[in-house]
């Protein structure tokens, strides 16, 4: 079965690829094993010099690979741009910063020395998605390779071309050719990779299905992994908010990347009190989004990812209405070539219904009323998932409510959940486990040794 790359906008076929045959595959292993061992003895210096370059031919050539992006998996161009420079941007920040997050850790204790080590694992592989399909990789692969292990991308299938540009990006960067290499197989072949002797740990960003299998898998090889599994964030308005700004951030938090991202705010919930003028406002403000050919700078919102994508936000928008879920705008397909679908909001959401229980991965925002605040909270936290959450208030009370209470990776208080190379990323509950980024996502693939010396 061929590897295809597909242009949302049109579902015109740009290039077709075949999977890595088994002889093949095992060579890219092998070969990352033997580069891991000169590797890893690769000094910081060089280490950082490489990594530098890797940021400065992303920024040289950031328009080529936002169209790569937009191409194949349908995101707004400038948004495309805008994740071009911040895979530079994460480059840059672990070529100045790796030197101190892997610095030996005195420690005192009755030895005449001890410290912490920080030594690298191996060939790490990365199971990743379409929905930024540089920017994932990067966060994972500047902080591994600067610890000095090797990576290997398993991407998303509908991104083939991007996952040999991010390969392309590094060897051009100066790293060794097994340093990272892309392999292009099905979603099966990850089973045989991760038993594999030569991968030593797994890093994936996905469904919650396919964390669990992942998990499952490295957990009978006792490998390291790391999960971030999607999300339901909340977004929480109080009456003491700048409403102004909450309306438009929320639209904007609800509809980045065409909806479908893990950290996209995609329930809002709102004080009684302010709830009506709040939900005209978020209504209007969907309502005038353009919707359109991504490659468009003008366009605010492009097609889903794939028409299965875009099959199954209408099927749960659809059952939700069904279980009683109200239309405020949009809750349709767009009829156009492509995978469109209409901004949507829905209120009035039972229980039982998708819109309530599951993580909708497109433009489709959920408005709930509450009295106060501790039920914002409960509702907030009514969910399996737990990787990001924002919260709107001028209250130092109720902002300290929210950091205590609100079960999630990150919160954010007046401002747009979003990944930071200086913070750590990563969620609790259903969302997965470890942390990407900062001094905590280089240090989740190293061995951390404890050195004792009488």
């Amino acid at each position: 079965m061929s590897i295809a790359s597909i242009n949302p906008a049109d579902g015109k076929t740009i290039k077709t690829f075949e999977p890595l045959t088994e002889t093949q595959l095992d060579e890219k292993l092998q070969r990352a094993a033997e580069t891991f061992r000169r590797y890893r003895h690769t000094p910081l210096a060089e280490r950082e010099a490489m990594m530098t370059r890797a940021a400065e031919i992303l920024e040289a050539e950031k328009r080529d690979f936002a169209r790569l992006m937009t191409t194949e998996m349908g995101k707004p161009i400038l948004a495309a741009v805008g994740e071009a420079e911040k895979c530079a941007l994460v480059c840059r920040y672990y070529a100045a910063n790796a030197r101190a997050h892997l610095a030996d850790v005195l420690v005192d204790t009755n030895a005449t020395k001890s410290y912490v080590k920080f030594q690298p694992l191996g060939a790490v592989l990365a199971v990743m998605p379409w929905n930024f399909p540089f920017w994932q990789v990067f966060r994972f692969a500047a902080p591994a390779l600067m610890g000095g292990n090797v990576g290997l991308l398993k991407h998303a299938s509908n991104v083939p071309q991007c996952a040999l540009a991010i390969e392309d990006i590094f060897g051009r960067a100066g790293f060794p050719t097994g340093a990272f290499q892309t392999l292009l197989v099905g979603s099966g072949a990850v089973e045989r990779i991760l038993e594999d002797a030569r991968v030593v740990a797994a890093t994936l960003t996905g469904s919650e299905p396919a964390g669990r299998s992942v998990a499952s898998i490295a957990g009978k090889q006792i490998k390291k992994t790391v999960l971030e599994l999607g999300g339901s964030d909340p977004f929480i308005v109080m009456p003491s908010a700048n409403f102004d700004e909450a309306v438009t951030t929320a639209v904007k938090a609800r509809t980045i990347n065409n909806g479908q991202s893990c950290i996209a705010a995609k329930r809002f919930i709102v004080a009684a009190e302010i709830y009506d003028e709040f939900e005209r406002r978020f209504v209007e403000t969907m309502q005038a989004l353009r919707v359109g050919d991504p490659l468009d700078e003008a366009v605010d919102i492009g097609p889903l990812a794939t028409e299965q994508i875009l099959k199954d936000v209408d099927d749960q928008v659809q059952t939700s209405v069904a279980a009683g879920a109200r239309i405020l705008t949009g809750g349709k397909r767009l009829d156009r070539p492509g995978n469109f679908y209409e901004p949507t909001v829905l209120a009035g959401i039972p229980i039982d219904s998708p819109a309530y229980r599951e993580e909708i991965f497109g433009p489709v925002a959920m408005l709930f009323r509450v009295k106060d605040i501790d039920e914002a909270i409960a509702l907030a936290n009514a969910t399996t998932f737990g990787l990001g959450s924002a919260a709107w208030t001028n209250e130092a009370a109720e902002q300290e409510r929210f950091i205590n209470e609100l079960e999630a990776g990150s919160v954010f208080i007046n401002g747009m959940v979003a990944s930071d190379p200086r913070l750590p990323f990563g969620g609790v509950k259903n969302s997965g486990y470890g942390r990407e980024l900062s001094e905590f996502g280089i240090r989740e693939f190293v061995n951390i040794k404890t050195v004792w010396v009488k």
